[in-house]
């Protein structure tokens, strides 16, 4: 399933810091560094647009923290891509980096070099848990932050917000949702820590004064409900939008749909081949990682939608209807409550949500015999 118009991603892999939960790759470095892998990742797109004959209609820049990059690199990049006049064009950035490194001046040349999004990484809006996480912006850096990218002129913006943290409560979640509603935010995202392998979390777990298990199903569905209530309306497991500004590039993911991902430890959906990029900024290494496209696959991640997975979708990409063991399987977890299966096809609810994994394996477990 091949189109003139996938989405791009781009991994700046630079970070000031590494917050003591992240296990994605980045790592500091100076600023003859980052000029010479701007110089690699302009080159790297422009073979793939000349080889492809690729134009893109979303546009994402990751990592790492890509604000790192700098406002003059980035705009370098934005310079080589060739894009729809309707592309949306997502930077990743860091509260503090605006404030602290980055001038009104360099922010607006963004804007006009073509990033109309911007996604920032607030975590929490309470200081107790910011400092517990190792986050540098406060509420009032966010308040700055967000002052300066509205004055550049853009009003498509997101906040993230972590669940399940130290010293989290019901209460506080709500205050930290309520705040992105009171910025002007036009998307959320809130997903619950994961205590990855390798860590400086994992070291020392046991002191973290963590939430139990029932203590995060709590905060998670308070999010939903808080974010409801600003008028965020939930679109996917750990995303809630205003009406019209779900992030169509994240939307390219879950509606299996291809993408092209340039930069260390980025994956590409293209031509039906799924790849990535070994995790190394100076010398990476593309590795083929089998097909991709089919029906499990493009289950499980609309599964992970509110919208879910559609007779009317299925049928437009496979040419069959969803199949009966699919819905038998969901009719147990319908009457506890956790997804609808009715005719328009099979949903979680934020309840179901909580436990997806599971639900999701159990529904396809025998859904293409």
């Amino acid at each position: 399933m091949t189109t003139n118009d996938p989405g791009l991603y781009i991994h700046v892999p630079f970070c000031r810091g590494k917050c003591p939960y992240c296990d994605f790759y980045s790592f500091r470095a100076d600023a003859v560094f980052k000029a010479r892998y701007t110089e690699t990742i302009i080159k790297n797109i422009i073979k793939e647009q000349t080889q492809k004959g690729l134009t893109f209609r979303t546009v994402y820049f990751g990592g790492g923290t890509p604000s790192q990059l700098g406002a003059q690199n980035l705009c370098r990049v934005l310079d080589a891509i060739s894009k729809r006049p309707d592309a949306e064009v997502t930077v990743e950035c860091n509260p503090s980096d605006l404030c602290e490194e980055w001038s009104q001046a360099e922010l607006n040349a963004l804007v006009s070099h073509g990033a109309n999004r911007i996604s920032m990484g607030m975590q929490s809006v309470v200081e107790q848990e910011r400092k517990a996480l190792g986050r540098r912006a406060g509420e009032q850096q966010v308040r700055q932050a967000v002052a300066m990218v509205k004055a550049a002129g853009v009003t498509d913006f997101s906040l993230d917000v972590m669940l399940g943290i130290p010293f989290q409560t019901p209460a506080t979640v709500r205050q930290s949702v309520a705040f992105c509603a009171e910025s002007g935010a036009t998307h959320l995202s809130a997903y619950l820590l994961k205590i990855e392998q390798g860590t400086p979390f994992e070291k020392v777990e046991k002191t973290l004064n963590l939430p139990d298990e029932d203590a995060c199903c709590e905060l998670y569905l308070t999010a939903c409900e808080e974010a409801e209530q600003n008028g965020f309306y939930q679109y996917e497991i750990s995303n809630f939008a205003k009406p019209g500004h779900a992030s169509r590039h994240n939307l390219i993911y879950w509606n299996d749909e291809e993408y092209i991902g340039i930069g260390p430890a980025a994956h590409s959906f293209y031509g039906g081949k799924r790849y990535y990029n070994t995790a190394d900024a100076e010398h990476p290494q593309t590795v083929e990682d089998g097909e991709g496209g089919g029906f499990e696959e493009y289950a499980m991640l609309r599964l992970r939608l509110t919208e879910g997975l559609t007779e009317r979708g299925t049928k437009e990409r496979f040419g069959f209807a969803l199949p009966a063991a699919l819905r038998t399987a969901a009719k147990p977890f319908a009457e506890r409550g956790l997804l609808v299966c009715d005719e328009s096809g099979v949903r979680l609810n934020p309840k179901g949500f909580l436990v997806s994994n599971a639900i999701i394996a159990a529904l396809l477990a025998d859904a293409e015999d």
